[in-house]
């Protein structure tokens, strides 16, 4: 991901430069598609949420006070829209009577080709994703932007709004959680 001068993106979109936006999707397009991913578990519906993230974004960019960087404010955006998706699916599912079962991200490994590595990677993979699942939604934002995301507790404190306290208590719970969720995993 490359760092962009937020005010000269600003002033030029402020002034009418439409292509300036076009250089914010292209900076952190991958960045909002995989938060979308771990959030909700389905890429093809992540790849929706992430168009809904920069269509919410751009329409809102004249009005956006730089009290943060643009990368922090997408990332509020993108979890807030993620927590709002899975609220009208899970009330959806209370007039269907159907369960939802996520498809599992399967990742092939960087390493060792031989079948026991690739077997062992896909379910290390599936488990992590499992119990990300059980996660509340609150602390499966954390998680996923300090652990898979890589971002600082003070970027995830700006882009949700929270405290750096708050942040470091729910990562620590989420951590803690994982851990339980994960005992009967072995490797």
């Amino acid at each position: 991901m490359k760092k962009l001068d937020d005010t000269a993106i600003l002033r030029r979109f402020k002034n009418g430069d439409t292509s300036a936006f076009k250089e914010i999707v292209l900076a952190y397009q991958d960045s909002i598609y995989s938060l979308c991913t771990y959030m909700i578990g389905d890429p093809a519906n992540a790849q929706d949420l992430a168009q809904d993230v920069f269509l919410k974004a751009y329409q809102n960019l004249k009005t956006f006070k730089p009290n943060a960087s643009i990368y922090t404010w997408l990332y509020r955006i993108t979890v807030n829209t993620c927590i709002d998706y899975k609220r009208k699916i899970s009330f959806e599912s209370l007039f269907r009577h159907q369960q939802h079962e996520e498809d599992i991200i399967e990742n092939e490994p960087s390493g060792d080709p031989s079948p026991e590595s690739l077997y062992g990677s896909k379910q290390a993979a599936a488990a992590v994703k499992e119990a990300l699942g059980k996660l509340s939604q609150k602390l499966k934002a954390v998680i996923v932007m300090k652990e898979i995301e890589g971002l600082s507790y003070e970027e995830i404190a700006g882009a949700l709004d929270l405290s750096i306290g708050t942040v470091k208590s729910r990562i620590s719970r989420a951590r803690e959680e994982l851990k339980t969720l994960m005992k009967g995993f072995n490797q």
